[in-house]
């Protein structure tokens, strides 16, 4: 049995796999600026599901951020009590066995390379789009982590092949302008209709509308279409990804996987112009919100 933990800003999540089988789940409200008592809701929640599975488990936790591949320490993380302390090895003393963490992209992205959207595939590059933009990187089932831990932390690169009106591009809370997540997160998206309309609409809202051909919410989706089929260009220029995933709210806007792609062989490398040059496919998560957990379960072969 494997126990996948998801640790976010607002939820503890945690479900129990045999195999892919899903056996149990529970959820606790996360008790925010509290690192002693987000311990104590970890080590419950394995608790609770062995209680009710009968079995014991190996676990896999997904944080909001990495361990320090110097220090052993969580660095990067927005749930910032986090940072700074030696989680890994807490969390082991808690419950008294080895356990395993990672960033919740590189869980989301093993979770579809694994038995999602993108199973079987070599290479992938799974892409969380929220209210933050990150992603992760399987290649052959497998997280690639990088030599800083950060590999796949692709939304604070700056936006690619920027047009005049998008420089120097918004500042971003990591310190610089113009970086991907300020373009592509759902508030980047609100923040850039709200600019061209002065009307302040959440993204379902401004995808309906342009569904509706209401003329402004058009504009808006082929300007975030166009800088996501830039972005992924780039990425597929660098890493050449069998599938690229997408999860997140923002994944649930269907016209995406047929205009990006339409789009991005434009800055692809080599590619001629026509969408079948690339054999990079786009797919939305088979797993969806699940997926981050049920990656944090597959770390654990």
């Amino acid at each position: 049995m494997r126990i996948g933990v998801d640790v976010g800003g607002s939820k503890i999540e945690a479900v129990a796999l045999d195999g892919t089988h899903e056996i149990a789940r529970v959820r606790m409200e996360t008790p925010r600026d509290d690192y002693a008592a987000t311990l104590d809701v970890i080590a419950k929640i394995v608790g609770d599901l062995e209680r009710t599975s009968g079995n014991t488990g190996r676990v896999g936790i997904g944080i909001p951020g990495t361990i320090s591949t110097v220090t052993g320490l969580v660095k990067n993380a927005n749930s910032t009590w986090l940072i700074g302390k030696p989680l890994q090895r807490d969390v082991e003393m808690r419950i008294g066995r080895s356990v395993r963490i990672a960033n919740d992209a590189n869980c989301f992205a093993m979770s579809e390379a694994s038995d999602g959207a993108a199973a079987g595939a070599e290479i992938v590059f799974g892409v969380i789009v929220g209210t933050g933009t990150g992603a992760g990187i399987a290649v052959r089932g497998q997280i690639l982590v990088g030599a800083n831990g950060i590999a796949g932390e692709w939304g604070h690169n700056a936006l690619p092949w920027p047009d005049d009106d998008e420089l120097p591009g918004p500042p971003c809370y990591c310190g610089k302008r113009g970086c991907i997540e300020t373009f592509l997160s759902g508030p980047g998206m609100t923040a850039d209709h709200e600019r061209h309309t002065a009307r302040r609409e959440l993204p379902r809202e401004i995808a309906r509308a342009a569904d509706r051909d209401d003329s402004a919410a058009v504009a808006t989706m082929e300007r975030y279409e166009r800088r996501m089929a830039r972005a992924l260009a780039s990425v597929i220029n660098v890493l050449d990804p069998d599938v690229i995933v997408l999860g997140g709210g923002m994944s649930n806007i269907d016209r995406l996987y047929e205009n990006v792609p339409r789009l991005w062989s434009q800055w692809v490398f080599a590619a001629t112009g026509s969408t079948t040059d690339v054999r990079t496919t786009l797919a939305r998560a088979k797993h969806g919100d699940a997926s981050g957990v049920r990656g944090a379960a597959w770390l654990w072969p």
